[in-house]
């Protein structure tokens, strides 16, 4: 039972206090991200503020149903790390890497759903990329685009990351070499990165796709 447990580091005397310097070192990084992200919606206020009607118009051009639909497929893949997590406190391996898998998977669907929607928009004339001819009706429908682009790109990078640490995680406790529930607390690490990014997309869904 003790090698199920974590190993206990210097300078630390509890392995309860182990963990929240581990936890700490992961709240400063997201804390980093969050001050990215929050300087990109600072930006979208002020531009939404300087041109409310011309933001309006082109957040009605936007594919609605694919951002609400992917909205779900997040709100569903954040339930099923948040089992994980559970899972892995208490040293259940198999739905830990199962739930973490599925989670994956879940955030490819997204990125595979969200490269069909920058598909239709270009085929539109929408995307306001180099070389392709947009006709928006104003500077402020074309800032509006550009702002999207640069908003949604920057998500689903952060999102092929968390993918590729969640399919990681899966594969590392499936073949055992992270053992629960001495690895619990790398399982929460990587939960909670995913978490953020989630929620980064649910205030960017709102913003973007329903500006009124």
């Amino acid at each position: 039972m003790s090698q199920d447990l974590p190993r206990l580091k210097e300078p630390y005397s509890t392995r309860g206090q182990q963990r929240e310097a581990d936890m700490l070192g992961v709240y400063l990084f997201l804390a980093s991200e969050i001050m990215l992200f929050g300087g990109l919606f600072a930006v979208i206020f002020v531009a939404h503020y300087l041109h409310p009607e011309e933001f309006i118009a082109a957040s009605k051009k936007m594919h609605v149903a694919i951002g609400a639909a992917n909205t779900m497929i997040l709100l569903t893949s954040s339930a099923l790390v948040a089992i994980a997590v559970k899972a892995a406190r208490s040293g259940h391996a198999r739905p830990v890497s199962l739930c973490l898998a599925l989670s994956a998977l879940l955030g490819v669907a997204f990125l595979g759903l969200k490269a069909y929607e920058y598909w239709s928009e270009y085929q539109e004339g929408l995307l306001p990329l180099p070389g392709l001819h947009t006709d928006f009706a104003s500077p402020g429908e074309h800032l509006f685009m550009n702002i999207y682009l640069v908003a949604t790109s920057l998500h689903a990078l952060h999102l092929t990351i968390g993918i590729a640490v969640l399919g990681l995680f899966a594969w590392l406790v499936h073949s055992r070499r992270v053992k629960l529930p001495a690895g619990a607390t790398a399982t929460e690490t990587a939960a909670t990165y995913w978490h953020l990014v989630d929620i980064i997309w649910i205030f960017l869904f709102p913003v973007l796709y329903l500006a009124r």
